[in-house]
């Protein structure tokens, strides 16, 4: 998708949200799209969790970095 096609993406999905007060479960790649609509995130690697928490804790989690930067991002 496309940057207009994301930004109408998550205003439906908040839109929807919003207006029926419901959850909505998100499965998505795109990190941007998920921090940016998600209150809570779990982060999984070959389908396993590695960390849950908001979308700020799992930005900086270590084993996230780990599992999609690679061990070495700090370098």
């Amino acid at each position: 998708m496309n940057h207009e096609e994301l930004a109408d993406l998550s205003r439906l999905i908040r839109d929807i949200r919003d207006r029926f007060g419901i959850t909505v479960l998100l499965v998505e790649h795109h990190m941007g799209l998920v921090m940016e609509l998600s209150d809570h995130v779990v982060a999984l690697n070959f389908g396993r969790k590695i960390a849950e928490g908001t979308p700020a804790e799992i930005q900086s989690h270590p084993a996230v970095i780990e599992a999609y930067l690679g061990a070495d991002a700090d370098a």
